[in-house]
């Protein structure tokens, strides 16, 4: 069940040494869709940035003035389209290098393995699932153990509750 394409714009805003490369950032962005049920075309922007931008664009976009490890921007789409109108730009992903990094090594989990938790719970956002209540939470988050699971990955929520 995975999507039928998927145009992925990649942007490194900071070098590149040690960060995922475009094969990786596209088979968890796949899995993310296709766990998700998504069967058709898709767009999907991400771009990694140091901690100074991430820290603005939260304290733009969010008001919390902290870099924080991945932000999630649905495309706006146009009123009154169906609720099944294929639309093929789902949105941008920001991803914070250098939070992800000290979060992974703070929680002893691999680097590549935060990096795939935090693209799928991106992608995830982009098509409208949220954590903000308890039940969206456990569906989000049941969804992304299956998902990292179907890679090898193990529950990044293990020990958490």
């Amino acid at each position: 069940m995975s999507t039928s394409r998927l145009e992925l714009s990649l942007g490194y805003a900071l070098p590149r040494t040690g960060l995922p490369t475009r094969p990786q950032f596209r088979q968890w962005v796949l899995a993310a869709l296709s766990g998700a049920g998504r069967r058709f075309d898709s767009e999907v922007a991400i771009q990694l940035v140091d901690a100074a931008e991430g820290q603005a664009m939260n304290r733009q976009y969010r008001g919390k003035d902290y870099a924080t490890n991945v932000l999630s921007f649905p495309a706006d789409l146009p009123e009154g389209l169906p609720e099944d109108f294929d639309f093929p730009q789902l949105g941008d992903l920001v991803i914070c290098a250098p939070v992800v990094a000290r979060e992974a090594a703070e929680q002893g989990k691999a680097l590549g393995d935060h990096y795939a938790h935090l693209t799928i719970h991106g992608v995830l956002h982009l098509l409208g699932f949220d954590h903000v209540e308890e039940a969206e939470a456990e569906e989000m988050e049941a969804l992304e153990r299956q998902i990292l699971a179907s890679l090898g990955i193990a529950d990044p929520y293990a020990g958490e509750r």
